[in-house]
């Protein structure tokens, strides 16, 4: 990409022109440019990716880095962020830790922003445990400081790694440290020593009202079961006392009666016309003896279960 402007200067007796051109672009800033419209405009993916790996390889190779370090640093922090959104898209965060180690050699020589970058990552797919040694490598490297984005990565290291872990002891322990005074101030200090209190008491609270209330629910479990056995129990003893009082009954009941029953029965359906006057009589003692053994078997099992 090339710029140019012209400016008129204008004399007494004549003019001249004086054309003003920028220096040349670095051809990776279009490499950068391509993988950017790759990732947002196309959302071609992989082809961002490519593109960027291809970039990083050639910026690796370049002679050029060691004179303009702080451009080339810019450059190679583009497209390795560039790359990590690439891959988060392609579902692919579980290797952006191990990408973006491959393209710098060791942790601590990751820029803040990218490691930023990748703590938020993981934490947003609730894995950062990832994160934790790595980041903590990157803190206590002297080297790192002084750059501008450390207070950052250690917030983000305290809040984000070290608390939704539950590792307190050692969040309080990082404030004591030259990374802790390094990267807050002394009210910035003393508010994460109160959160870390909130977070002990809470999880003390938990833990402590966990066991009551499991135990609160076993107790009325238990109690509903004990009251449903003790009425099936009732229920089968008074079945149990009911049959026992019929078949008592059943077997002192004299087989004379049932056979005259019987008998009765057969000649009023079968021999005698109901509508006759005659088998009026007959149809008054065939009902005093069905109610007389009526009564004598079932009677008292109606009176036992009427008494329960």
């Amino acid at each position: 990409m090339r710029s140019s402007s012209s400016v008129s200067l204008a004399g007494g007796r004549g003019s001249g022109s004086v054309r003003l051109s920028s220096p040349p672009a670095c051809p990776l800033t279009a490499t950068v440019d391509a993988a950017v419209e790759f990732l947002m405009v196309k959302k071609d993916f992989q082809a961002a990716l490519d593109t960027c790996e291809k970039g990083l390889e050639t910026l690796n190779s370049s002679a050029e880095q060691e004179d303009n370090f702080f451009k080339y640093a810019e450059l190679k922090a583009a497209l390795t962020i560039v790359g990590i959104q690439a891959l988060a898209e392609l579902n692919q965060w579980r290797g952006v830790l191990s990408w973006v180690l491959q393209q710098y050699g060791e942790t601590e020589k990751i820029p803040a922003k990218i490691i930023q970058m990748c703590i938020l990552l993981y934490v947003k797919v609730d894995e950062q445990a990832v994160m934790k040694d790595a980041v903590c490598d990157w803190l206590h490297c002297s080297g790192n400081m002084s750059q501008a984005g450390f207070s950052t990565v250690a917030e983000l290291y305290f809040l984000h790694i070290l608390v939704p872990m539950g590792l307190t002891a050692e969040a309080l322990e990082m404030l004591e440290t030259d990374v802790g005074r390094v990267a807050f101030t002394d009210e910035q200090r003393q508010a994460a020593r109160s959160l870390v209190d909130i977070q002990n008491e809470k999880h003390a609270t938990s833990s402590n009202t966990n066991p009551e209330s499991v135990a609160v629910v076993k107790t009325t479990s238990a109690s509903k079961q004990d009251k449903l056995t003790q009425r099936l129990t009732s229920i089968m003893r008074l079945l149990y006392r009911g049959l026992s009082v019929a078949s008592v009954r059943i077997r002192s009941i004299s087989l004379r009666r049932v056979f005259l029953a019987l008998i009765l029965l057969y000649l009023l359906l079968v021999r005698i016309d109901p509508a006759l006057p005659s088998a009026f009589p007959w149809l008054l003692r065939l009902h005093g003896l069905l109610q007389q053994t009526w009564s004598t078997m079932f009677g008292p099992y109606y009176r036992a279960i009427t008494r329960s």
